[in-house]
């Protein structure tokens, strides 16, 4: 199992199969866990509450997180006469306003981790802390729920809570069934797997070292995003996450760019037209594959990039704490990334309006 209660926007959903039995007894613990939230910075620097929550009954608890101006996260939690209090620092970074908060616990390791990811960048801050209290399923349930004897602040995007300790760090952005360009002809990209081989843009066919997927909350920088042939030459629609990143080349962008390539944010070209937000979905399972360099595969007319790991092997706790902590050693490469221009959103949808034309 995973994911077990989503909030934000018009969602409120909790799993039946969790809960159901869980709220006949008020006391019932999730020893093992991760609660996630997404938040959007404030544009006046002042403190944010991202998520907390109080209850006197059947003995006194609590939960507050909040993002303090200049970078800093402050988590205190309480559990009848137990405080446990914990902080993480982290660089502040003015070409990004999305901040991605995981607290994972275990309660039977005596383990707990605090992580800040930008969805728009490569950065995480990672701590493990001391023991912490495991959630109680109540409390779980009622801040899903009932929005209403909570805070959370107007810049959260959503919250979710899963009964597993959820990675963080690089991560599969691609819907596994995109078709991705083999030498044997295409094949579903979550069918790929060690040994397989895919066509690249620049660099012809590569194995595949690592294929991953994950299952995310369908919300904020996770929400799919469909792009819509025949822009961008797309031979049928593909779906990705909004931080997906396709490298477009030809004739239109040299003449308005004067360059030979540049990258495309899925979400750049969400206009209504080009690509749209896909509505509807509750969870989503992302794929992606881990080539020998910072290459891009071909789907369906359009070169997609891998996933991109820069020097993450050199860092013991950040490549355990992804998921790619099962990757044999001796299989992660060291990548660098393309120095290639990174469009802004009317500047790729100015390119994709040519390139469907």
């Amino acid at each position: 199992m995973s994911w077990i209660g989503i909030a934000g926007g018009e969602k409120r959903w909790t799993d039946p199969q969790v809960f159901s039995a869980a709220l006949g007894s008020r006391d019932k613990l999730l020893a093992k866990g991760s609660l996630m939230i997404e938040t959007r910075l404030s544009p006046d620097g002042r403190p944010q509450t991202l998520l907390a929550y109080e209850r006197s009954h059947p003995w006194p608890g609590s939960l507050s997180l909040q993002a303090i101006p200049g970078g800093s996260l402050v988590l205190v939690m309480c559990q009848g006469g137990e405080v446990f209090h914990t902080l993480l620092d982290y660089p502040a970074d003015s070409r990004t306003d999305v901040l991605r908060v995981t607290f994972s616990w275990d309660s039977e390791r005596r383990w707990g981790r605090l992580a800040l990811e930008r969805p728009e960048s490569d950065t995480v801050a990672l701590r493990e802390t001391p023991a912490p209290p495991p959630l109680v399923l109540e409390d779980i349930h009622t801040m899903t729920r009932r929005p209403q004897l909570c805070r959370t602040d107007r810049d959260v995007v959503f919250f979710a809570v899963s009964d597993e300790i959820e990675p963080v760090g690089p991560l599969p952005s691609v819907l596994g069934n995109t078709p991705v360009s083999t030498p044997r002809g295409p094949r579903a990209l979550g069918e790929l797997k060690l040994g397989d081989t895919v066509l690249t843009r620049d660099s012809g066919p590569v194995p595949v070292l690592h294929a991953v997927s994950r299952v995310v909350p369908a919300l904020g920088s996770f929400q799919p995003v469909r792009l819509r042939a025949p822009y961008l030459g797309l031979k049928r629609d593909l779906v990705m996450a909004p931080h997906q990143r396709l490298v477009i080349g030809g004739t239109e962008v040299e003449y308005i760019f004067g360059r030979e390539s540049v990258l495309v944010p899925a979400v750049s070209l969400v206009n209504g037209f080009a690509a749209v937000h896909e509505e509807g979905h509750l969870l989503v399972r992302y794929a992606q594959v881990l080539l020998p360099g910072h290459s891009a595969f071909m789907s369906a007319g359009a070169a997609l990039e891998s996933l991109y790991v820069g020097r993450l092997r050199r860092d013991r706790e950040r490549l355990g704490a992804s998921v790619l902590a099962e990757c044999p050693p001796r299989l992660m490469p060291e990548q660098h990334r393309s120095g290639y221009q990174v469009l802004r959103p009317f500047e790729a949808i100015t390119l994709a309006e040519a390139r469907a034309a």
